[in-house]
């Protein structure tokens, strides 16, 4: 329990001494900030940079990161998800930690984890298909985490995962309809076969509706995104 792990640094480093010192990095403020996006775990309230550069420092260590995930503290549930290794993601880690995720920046996190690992393709359907709110966010995010990373997601899929958004979108929890219109513009942007599709299903879904609560995120109307990111793309 207690083992020591070289960092990249050179120096060693535990689980008790990564917990104290993000312990002492967090600060009330991004606490505050946190609670307001959905957090409702235990928080220090470290920033992103901070998590990241601890993250680096660490390097990939699946144990650690088991171990932090079991915490239950939010800030060190983020960082497994930076230091565990995707291609050594087990389908059971990836269904315990999926029933903890309590809201979506969290979700978001592992989605991005998830997709690139073996598991992937298979592990997204399963999440689309489900009805929880963060756990039917985490799949579509997937979708489009792995279209921006290059993954080969056939059209034929693409096809069918328009089809599903445009007739599930709007009865789906919440954060689901978030991430399934981001899946739409991911489609259109990183599938050019399929950019006319995705904008048509776009077109006839319309407004989607997400109540972001007490911050300033907004939800992109899709055809336009997906425009305007075409055009950065040719620059």
């Amino acid at each position: 329990m207690g083992r020591k792990k070289k960092t990249m640094a050179g120096k060693v480093i535990t689980y008790a001494e990564v917990m104290k010192e993000m312990r002492a990095k967090g600060t009330a403020q991004n606490v505050k900030v946190y609670r307001r996006h959905g957090a409702e775990g235990d928080l220090f309230g470290l920033s992103f940079a901070s998590l990241r550069k601890l993250g680096k420092r660490i390097g990939k260590d699946c144990e650690l990161a088991l171990r932090l995930w079991d915490s239950g503290n939010d800030d060190a549930r983020i960082l497994a998800t930076m230091i565990a290794d995707p291609r050594e993601l087990k389908p059971s880690t990836v269904d315990k930690w999926i029933k903890d995720v309590h809201y979506y920046v969290l979700s978001d996190q592992l989605a991005e984890l998830i997709s690139r690992s073996p598991i992937a393709l298979e592990k997204m359907e399963q999440l689309m298909d489900s009805s929880g709110e963060f756990q039917r966010a985490c799949g579509y995010t997937m979708l489009a985490s792995a279209l921006e990373n290059g993954v080969a997601v056939p059209d034929k899929d693409c096809r069918r995962y328009l089809r599903v958004i445009e007739a599930e979108i709007h009865t789906s929890p919440n954060r689901a309809r978030y991430c399934m219109n981001n899946a739409v513009i991911a489609v259109g942007v990183y599938k050019p076969s399929l950019t006319r599709e995705a904008e048509a299903t776009a077109a006839r879904i319309g407004k989607v509706v997400v109540d972001h609560g007490d911050t300033s995120c907004r939800t992109p109307d899709a055809v336009t995104y997906i425009r305007k990111s075409l055009v950065r793309k040719k620059v």
